[in-house]
């Protein structure tokens, strides 16, 4: 199986960004790491080993980015304006830079985003407040309210980085063609999330499927059986 590692200069971050990319053609796929996860996290749990037969056979090309939760969601050292300012930053780097160059590398208008845990919350907040941009989305064991990282503070920029306070509201037409998965299981802590997450959905008629038939808890063995499965619906 191919990898590749890029460490660049993102603008946005103003800082070095590095990635690992894997198999040499495919659709691209964007996996964002748990919790103050590194790029090697997919790699390193198996989710990227369980995804080979897919990656090997040209079906899929997986780009694995850093996450800056330590600068953003978790700096508890830092006001909750400065959190939510940095992660924004984070979606510039994502929207106006990774996307644009994985857009060229592969030929493509759009993107399928995954994540397990927190990492589902940012490929759902980027799916959703960047649509044009995102044809699969693929959540495992997600979830996606963030307003309990900031001790009580919200303004604008928490309610447009809150997917449950925004999607209510959003009239995009490419979500309406959005390839959507919930994944979680039975005994995940975070099935409430996702089922709420699922019921905006539906409220606006936005076809997705909600996948609760696993047997197990919040944790990388179902996940590792959730990802190839997704993957194939590309």
């Amino acid at each position: 199986m191919q990898e590749r590692y890029i460490k660049y200069y993102s603008h946005h971050l103003g800082a070095d960004n590095e990635i690992l990319i894997y198999g040499h053609w495919g659709y691209p796929v964007i996996v964002f790491p748990t919790t103050m996860g590194r790029y090697y996290e997919a790699k390193d749990f198996k989710l990227i080993d369980a995804a080979k037969g897919l990656i090997n056979d040209g079906k899929v090309k997986i780009y694995c980015p850093d996450s800056i939760d330590k600068y953003s969601w978790y700096a508890k050292h830092l006001h909750p304006s400065e959190r939510i300012q940095n992660h924004i930053y984070y979606d510039q780097y994502l929207n106006e830079e990774l996307i644009p160059a994985i857009q060229r590398e592969c030929g493509v208008e759009k993107v399928a985003v995954a994540g397990c845990s927190f990492g589902g919350y940012h490929a759902a907040n980027f799916a959703f407040r960047h649509p044009d941009k995102v044809s699969h989305l693929f959540t495992m064991g997600a979830a996606f309210d963030i307003r309990s990282f900031l001790n009580g503070f919200y303004n604008d920029q928490v309610y447009f980085n809150n997917p449950p306070d925004y999607l209510p509201n959003l009239n995009d037409a490419n979500l309406w063609q959005m390839n959507i998965v919930l994944g979680t299981c039975n005994a995940d802590f975070c099935r409430p999330e996702t089922e709420r997450l699922s019921g905006i959905l539906k409220s606006k008629h936005i076809d997705h499927w909600l996948d609760v038939r696993w047997h197990g808890t919040h944790d990388w063995p179902i996940w590792r059986e959730m990802f190839p499965e997704y993957l194939s619906r590309i």
